[in-house]
């Protein structure tokens, strides 16, 4: 067994009906890692708060590891607005935060809504209007630690949208 070179890897590459919401999103490597995360699982397009740390940001720029160019992003002004005219477009939201009425990830059916918008919230605050969303999702944690950080959530229910949108 020998690992292999990055010119070796020949990935299936797909986009999905998928846009991440960053709802005040403002640590550099977090912001980094969420193009990074995206651009591995064939997300469509992220918005940003305008008042995010800048892409230019050097840190932000090292932990996405070249993958900026390689996402569709915009910038938003008002979250609310933004979440109404997503909605209007067609698509369902979907935050993923731990509430009362929060789906266990695995048990959620995302092979029923044809364009998703996940929403990510601050690690200190979560997701600013909890009213707006139409479903929230939630990883099941089995350790004393009720939550874990936002990007590697993000990428848990990435792997498992993308893996119920390939299997169907």
């Amino acid at each position: 067994m020998k690992q292999l070179e990055h010119t070796e890897i020949q990935n299936r590459i797909e986009k999905f009906p998928i846009t991440i919401i960053c709802d005040a999103i403002r640590t550099p490597e977090n912001l980094g890692m969420c193009f990074r995360v995206a651009e591995s699982f064939g997300v469509s397009k992220i918005y940003l708060h305008e008042r995010s740390i800048d892409i230019e940001n050097r840190r932000v720029q090292k932990t996405s590891r070249n993958t900026i160019p390689q996402v569709t992003y915009h910038q938003y002004s008002d979250f609310n607005q933004i979440i109404k005219q997503l909605k209007i477009e067609g698509n369902t939201i979907i935050g993923l935060e731990i509430t009362n009425t929060s789906t266990p990830i695995k048990y959620f059916n995302f092979t029923l809504f044809s364009k998703l918008v996940l929403v990510i919230g601050s690690e200190r605050n979560g997701i600013s209007n909890l009213h707006v969303l139409d479903q929230s999702i939630q990883i099941p944690m089995y350790g004393k630690n009720s939550s874990m950080n936002v990007i590697h959530s993000l990428a848990i229910a990435l792997y498992e949208i993308t893996n119920q949108l390939t299997s169907s």
